[in-house]
């Protein structure tokens, strides 16, 4: 083995190589570039411990892909959180939760979803141990831990596993693990300060951190440090963007489409149907037909405008690109030498976050759902809205006409979150006679206030649009709204709120030894122990839990989880050139079932520069309280709808996706999700400057928990599938869909299928100075989901699985690559972010395009969304040692995202796209250090 390609620490008293969590280290084989001048300063080869395992080692090549991302590969980005960093990974698919999404379940969070698999199957550690999940889940479903909460101030690196870690941390980890490290120990003060600002001058963020430590381990038997960093940023609105063609605009027609949903309030089927619009629409009781009401050229800027007489009006006006955002995050670590072979160490960590998001007006008809069902204030019958037949705007004096309105009088809807952390660690760690261990006890918990404002209450808005008695008299709407009192609008859209509390108790218990001497080295034993208690609460929106918020989705849970667990690891080098190892873990649910999982790697290096290595690995995911306890959904979710599509007579836009409402039903019968995967990799280190890596992964996930197809249920047809009354002409039932029934059951099963690859380069040229290059390439070669009649779905290289977040697609490639030249006092560095093109399909087997142009032609033109890149620049200098100098330049070259008129997290762009939304955004800040 080339001793040079490895990680060797000094001892400092009691040295970090004891610790079994704090301390996962690199593959050098994957971080090679970064390392050598680490390496070059030690001289002690001293064991450490490796993400994935719990046995100390002095070869941190194991058998299992790991990903290290160094702090100085985080700043090249020029990104300030790390949520924003780890979304650019290659690795991460559908599934993933953006802050720019605010009006989603969980809007104010952030999460990573490894392989697309979902954020609820990627573990997240700090420190090598968990943190409470997030105070909403994502989907109304989906538990995740927030990244956002991290202060990035005191990351010293990121581990990313990608493989299945079930037999080494438990539950969650399907798809992998991020295990995110910071500091051991500091000294000294730092302090750091930045602005940033986009192009167009807006979205400023404005950042301060102070690091400070004091005490040296091995000569004062302490250390002791904090960070503290805040950061403030403007929010950026969708019409902000209107310089960016269709970036800044629901319109999509310059481009060749028809009107759209991002464009409302057109009537449609000849005024059978209409949409919301500022003026308002009613139906002519002598016709049965929709006709606007007068006004639309004061309150509508659109142009042209709806043939059919409907008062078009742009979404880009109310709703927000990237939301208003506020936190704080502070974090401190003390140690505490008893002596040379005892230490006691504590953590303690606080996050506040609050965030804002806009988003367009309510309307006053529409279809949602609650617990009890669907809600339909769309169609003929008692539950429509109506103007009353004495309601002063009413044209039609004497009868009740249902009504279309968005209620722009009213303002946007605006979502604030804020949210709370409180993390706390003792534990103590040393050696006792052969064994190392590390005790540790963990609490840690969150509570969010969610609170909403511009919703509109469904009996309230009823009465004051056709009660005589209405207590606040009637609400006048479009070109007379200007007549409504502040009564009024507090009557019918009052401030809403919900709370979400989630609480995380952990003991545990670990302790390694060698056992014998084979031909490779040392047989090295782990065992632990594990208590978990885990509960979360979601209360839900005012008003929601009886369907009386027009509009908004039902979401609600409680439940608490409790699993004691035993393990134990083995490492055998059998020969110098070849090693096995096996890990086992046994998690016991209280009032549940036992769950055991396996994991099997081995190593060959038949020679120094080369090795072969693969695992096996067995997972599993419990039932969340989301999914099995108390409580439901109803979201909103995009469908094809068949029927429609095939009437004769329909329009090119009845064959799009379009928004329904999904009503799902917790299952307290459900069995725990289940996985089997498989990695086989080669790892290439020919030269001491060149070090290459290739694993292959399969993911096979049985047993999902999934909130039934709401495409299946809609070929099923029947009671499950709510319609409205526009039905069109010689087809009957073709109304538009409103809501979906389904319900929480282990529906499919998912097959991923990839490789990873990992190349990276360092030259030095002398006076010159020296250049690393490196690029990530990820590729999902197959995601199959197949349903438990037997269908199969492909997604790899498709729109879908547009069952999970943002339907943001899948795309087969993904690649990063990076440069840094480092000269003098001088370093310069350059990201490229790239994905692949995508068929605008929402699975493989689909032969009709999700969208149309308005000449019925495929949209985009190809059924293609485009592949898209960004580059990244940033710059450092250090004039003395104390002072820095840094910025950066995001999107340096201004690319706009392509067109995507399928995905529903975004207005015409793909969140994976999101740099080229924002458009070129500056960093400038320094930092000093006090020697």
């Amino acid at each position: 083995m080339n001793m040079t390609r490895k990680k060797i620490f000094p001892r400092r008293g009691l040295s970090v190589a004891v610790s079994l969590i704090l301390l996962p280290t690199m593959i050098p084989l994957a971080a090679h570039a970064q390392e050598t001048a680490a390496s070059e300063d030690t001289t002690n080869l001293d064991k450490i411990v490796v993400t994935g395992s719990n046995i100390p080692r002095t070869d941190t090549e194991t058998a299992s892909p790991v990903q290290v991302i160094s702090r100085q590969e985080i700043d090249r980005t020029g990104k300030t959180t790390v949520a924003e960093y780890l979304q650019t990974l290659t690795s991460d698919g559908a599934g993933s939760i953006p802050k720019s999404f605010g009006n989603g379940f969980a809007g104010g969070g952030a999460g990573v979803s490894l392989r697309g698999l979902g954020a609820g199957s990627t573990l997240v550690l700090l420190n090598g141990r968990r943190l409470a999940p997030f105070g909403l889940a994502d989907d109304g479903q989906k538990v995740f831990s927030d990244l956002s909460t991290i202060p990035l101030e005191a990351v010293e690196r990121i581990d990313v596993l990608k493989d299945g870690a079930s037999a080494i941390y438990g539950s969650d980890a399907i798809a992998g693990v991020i295990n995110i490290i910071l500091r051991k120990d500091f000294t000294g003060v730092v302090v750091k300060g930045s602005y940033g600002t986009s192009g167009d001058s807006d979205g400023n963020q404005r950042k301060g951190s102070i690091t400070a430590g004091f005490g040296d381990l091995a000569e004062d038997g302490f250390n002791f440090f904090f960070s503290l960093e805040g950061s403030k940023t403007d929010a950026i609105g969708v019409d902000d963007r209107r310089n960016r063609k269709w970036i800044g605009t629901g319109d999509t027609r310059p481009w060749g489409y028809a009107i759209g949903t991002n464009l409302p309030g057109r009537i449609t089927g000849g005024g059978t149907g209409a949409g919301g619009g500022p003026t308002g629409a009613i139906e002519n009781p002598n016709t049965g037909l929709f006709e606007s009401l007068p006004g639309c050229a004061a309150l509508s800027d659109v142009t042209p405008q709806d043939p059919a007489g409907g008062c078009l009006w742009d979404v880009a006006q109310f709703r927000d690109l990237s939301p208003k955002e506020e936190y704080i995050n502070f974090f401190s670590r003390g140690t505490f030498a008893f002596n040379d072979n005892a230490e006691l160490y504590t953590e303690f960590g606080y996050s506040k976050k609050k965030t804002e998001f806009n988003n367009t007006p309510s309307g006053v008809s529409g279809a949602w759902g609650y617990p009890g069902g669907p809600v339909n204030a769309s169609d003929p019958g008692p539950g429509a809205a109506v103007l009353g037949p004495d309601h002063p705007d009413n044209p039609y004096q004497g009868t009740a006409n249902r009504l279309r309105y968005t209620a722009f009088d009213v303002g946007p809807r605006v979502t604030n979150n804020e949210s709370q952390l409180v993390r706390f660690l003792v534990g103590v760690k040393g050696t006792a006679g052969a064994w190392d261990y590390d005790v540790g006890l963990l609490h840690s918990q969150t509570s969010l206030n969610n609170d909403r404002r511009g919703f509109l209450q469904y009996s309230h808005v009823l009465t004051a649009l056709s009660d005589p008695n209405s207590p606040v008299g009637y609400w006048r709407i479009g070109e007379n709204a200007g007549l409504n009192t502040q009564a009024l609008y507090d009557y019918i859209s009052p401030t809403i709120s919900a709370h979400g509390d989630t609480k995380l108790d952990v003991f545990d218990a670990k302790a390694s030894r060698s056992l014998m001497d084979l031909a490779g080295g040392s047989m090295g034993l782990a065992v632990g122990l594990e208590w978990r208690k885990q509960s979360v609460s979601l209360t839900p929106q005012t008003f929601t839990d009886f369907g009386d918020i027009i509009g908004l989705g039902y979401s609600s849970y409680a439940g608490t989880e409790e699993v004691g667990s035993a393990y134990a690891e083995l490492v055998a080098p059998v020969l110098e050139s070849l090693e096995f190892n096996a890990a086992v873990r046994i998690d016991s649910y209280k009032d549940g079932e036992t769950s055991t999982t396996p994991k099997f790697g081995v190593k060959w290096s038949p020679a120094d520069w080369i090795a072969l290595r693969g695992t096996y690995a067995e997972g599993f995911r419990a039932p969340n309280p989301a999914e099995s306890g108390t409580g439901g959904l109803a979201a909103f979710s995009t469908a094809v709808d068949p029927v429609r599509c095939a009437a004769p007579g329909h329009e090119p836009q009845d064959c799009d996706a379009g928004p329904i409402a999904l009503i799902t039903s917790p299952n307290p019968d459900l069995d725990p999700e289940k996985s089997k995967s498989y990695t086989v990799g080669l790892v290439l280190d020919p030269t001491s400057t060149t070090s290459l890596t290739l694993d292959a992964f399969r993911i096979k996930r049985t047993d999902e928990i999934f909130g039934g197809s709401s495409d299946a249920a809609i070929e099923a047809g029947g009671a499950n599938v709510i319609r409205g009354s526009n039905d069109i002409p010689g087809t009957p039932n073709s109304g538009s869909i409103l809501a979906v029934l389904v319900g929480y059951e282990n529906a499919s099963s998912t097959t991923v299928e990839g490789f990873d690859f990992d190349l990276r380069q360092r030259f030095d040229m002398g006076n010159a100075g020296k250049l690393s290059l490196d690029m990530q390439w990820t590729r999902i070669s197959s995601f199959e989901r197949e349903d438990v009649d037997g269908t199969k779905h492909e997604f790899a290289g498709t729109h879908g699985n547009c069952d999970v977040t943002n339907c943001i697609g899948t795309p087969k490639n993904r690649a990063n690559f990076g440069a840094t030249w480092d000269i003098g006092a001088f370093s310069l560095s350059s990201v490229v972010n790239w994905r692949d093109s995508i068929k605008n399909v929402t699975e493989e087997a689909d032969t009709e395009c999700a969208n149309h142009f308005a000449d019925g032609t495929d949209a985009p033109t190809g059924c293609e969304l485009k592949s898209f890149y960004t580059i990244d620049l940033s710059g450092r200098w250090k004039p003395t040692d104390s002072w820095e100098i840094f910025g950066s330049i995001a999107n340096v070259t201004d690319r706009i995202a392509p067109l995507d008129p399928l995905t529903y997290g975004a207005i015409n762009y793909n969140p994976l796209d999101f740099s080229g939304a924002i458009g070129r955004y500056y960093t400038l800040g320094a930092k000093y250090t006090f020697n």
